[in-house]
Formats: structure tokens, C-alpha cells, sequence
């Protein structure tokens, strides 16, 4: 009778761990299918105009300008993603019947291949009330990461760089293309910081339509007098427009020449005065880094309600 119970003892505690092993394996399977809460904000945030406009100069060209922490174009494709991804938690943080929203990218001269031109077309999107469907929203982050990966691999394929007519943007383009009325209107611009295109040399005195590295050592803007120089010279951009009081500009990506100690300090400047003179609500600069670092700096930028 004793070993009959000790018997009974044993295999009931074996069942029990069986029972156990088998629930704790159920809540760990639970577990791996909860998906985290999307990040909480205000479900009555304005309506956001988001607009990328890219620089597909030979600052991207593996070849020209390696980098062996990771390829300046990788970069660009990885803050795409964030600026894409941070408008789809916009957008479900929404009430559907508030939402009309937009995000879009634009190339400054497009490119030549007509099948690209078309792929990008397809990142123009507008959401509302009526096509705001949950599985449209988380489509458009995957759509910007893959297209603007070909838009990236075909200009490097092509090696042809042109350069970014990004002034004549400012001139022509912008307040058509990147202001909505009643819209927060964003526009990111990922370019290393220098502007230049063939077809848009003007010169009015010491103020220009470009900037370069061989011309900002022309302009001897490149020693620790730079400063006083630039002022007492009157150097920077020409204004390409006027009353964007309803854009906010961030310009990601800005990779001055090491060999200019003081380049970086010169590149701000023209930047800073330059959309401060054409009257931009608001804006951002920031040096080149790697995606995982600027993530959040561009997403709690899109979410803070400016």
C-alpha cells in the first residue's frame, strides 16, 4: 500500500509538469502573436502634407563617395522608410472620418526612364475618409521602401549624375506641389547639403544658384575669417521665392567635405539664411548618420504637433 501511494505521488507529479510545460508553451505562443500598441497620439492631429524630395546627385555613387559604416544612398532608403513609416502611425492614431492626409516624392530634373516615372507616381498617395482602409495605410511604407530602392540602384546603375536642380524646385515647384491649404505641409530633402545642376548657374555678385566644395574654397570661405567674409561680402543663395510661412523644410543627410575643417558651419549658414529669407515656418538640419540613429529624430519631429 505504501509503494502503491508513493506510485500514485510520482505520476501525479509528473502529469502536473506536463500540464505546465504544455500551458506555459501556450502562453509563450500567445505571446509571439501580440503585436506591440501602435505609439498613442492625438487622434485629432492636423492633417499632414508629407513631401521627400530627393538629391540623386553623385553623393550617392558607392564608387565616388564610399562609406564603410554604410552607403549614403542605404542611408537615404532608411530615412525614407522612417519618414514613411511615421506617416502610416499618423494615420491609424486618426479618426478615420478626420483623416486626409498625403505623403509624395519628387525628383528635380525626373529621370529619363519612363517605367521609373510611372513607379514613381505610385508613392503620390492620398488617403480619406473613404480609401483609409487599414491594410491600404500599412502598404505604404513597404511601397517607398521598394521603389525608392530601384529609383536609387537605376541612377547608380546609370552613373549619369546630373546633379539636384533642388534651387529651381524652390523657384518653380514648391508652393504648387508641397503646400496644402488647412495641412501641416512637411517637405524632407536628402541631400548632402551642396546644390548644384548644369542648368541652373546664376551668379548675382557674391551670391549664387549652387554651392560646392571647389567653390567654397574659389569663395576662400575655408579658414577661421570665413564668417565675417561671408557677411561683409554678402555670399549665400539667391532667394528662389518668397511666403512659404506654411512650409516646415528638414534637410537630412548633410555630409560636408572633411578637408574643410569650418565646411559644415558655411553649409548651415547658407541654409539657414536661405530658407529663413524665403520665410519657411519652420526647419531642420542634420548631418548625415546612420538610419537606426535618425529614426527617431525624424519620427518625433512628423508627431510633434507643431
Amino acid at each position: 500500500m505504501k509503494y502503491y501511494t508513493i506510485l500514485l505521488l510520482c505520476l501525479f507529479s509528473l502529469l502536473q509538469s506536463c500540464k505546465n510545460d504544455k500551458s506555459n508553451e501556450i502562453e509563450r505562443s500567445i505571446e509571439s502573436d501580440i503585436k506591440k500598441p501602435a505609439i498613442k497620439l492625438s487622434p485629432n492631429r492636423p492633417d499632414l502634407n508629407v513631401s521627400i524630395l530627393l538629391d540623386l546627385s553623385d553623393r550617392i555613387s558607392p564608387e565616388k563617395h564610399p562609406n564603410g559604416a554604410m552607403e549614403y544612398y542605404l542611408r537615404d532608403i532608411g530615412y525614407i522608410k522612417s519618414i514613411a513609416e511615421a506617416f502610416e502611425i499618423h494615420l491609424r492614431n486618426k479618426r478615420s472620418i478626420m483623416i486626409n492626409d498625403k505623403i509624395q516624392l519628387f525628383l528635380n530634373p525626373e529621370p529619363s526612364d519612363k517605367n521609373l516615372n510611372e513607379k514613381i507616381k505610385n508613392l503620390k498617395i492620398s488617403f480619406n475618409k473613404n480609401n483609409a482602409t487599414k491594410d491600404l495605410i500599412l502598404k505604404t511604407s513597404n511601397k517607398y521602401d521598394s521603389i525608392t530602392k530601384l529609383v536609387y540602384e537605376s541612377a547608380i546603375a546609370e552613373n549619369e549624375y546630373i546633379g539636384s536642380d533642388i534651387w529651381k524646385f524652390f523657384k518653380n515647384k514648391v508652393k504648387d506641389y508641397c503646400i496644402e491649404d488647412d495641412h501641416r505641409n512637411i517637405l524632407f530633402i536628402l541631400t548632402d547639403g551642396y546644390i548644384y545642376h548644369k542648368d541652373t548657374k546664376r551668379k548675382e555678385n557674391n551670391r549664387t544658384t549652387y554651392i560646392t566644395p571647389q567653390v567654397l574654397r574659389r569663395f576662400q570661405l575655408n579658414d577661421m575669417n570665413w564668417e565675417a567674409k561671408f557677411t561683409k561680402d554678402d555670399y549665400g543663395f539667391i532667394n528662389a521665392t518668397d511666403d512659404l510661412s506654411n512650409l516646415e523644410v528638414v534637410v537630412l543627410g548633410i555630409n560636408p567635405n572633411k578637408n574643410n575643417q569650418y565646411e559644415e558651419d558655411v553649409l548651415t549658414r547658407y541654409w539657414s539664411e536661405w530658407l529663413e529669407k524665403m520665410d519657411v515656418s519652420s526647419y531642420e538640419l542634420k548631418l548625415s548618420d546612420l538610419p537606426s540613429n535618425m529614426d527617431k529624430l525624424i519620427k518625433d519631429y512628423i508627431f510633434t504637433e507643431i
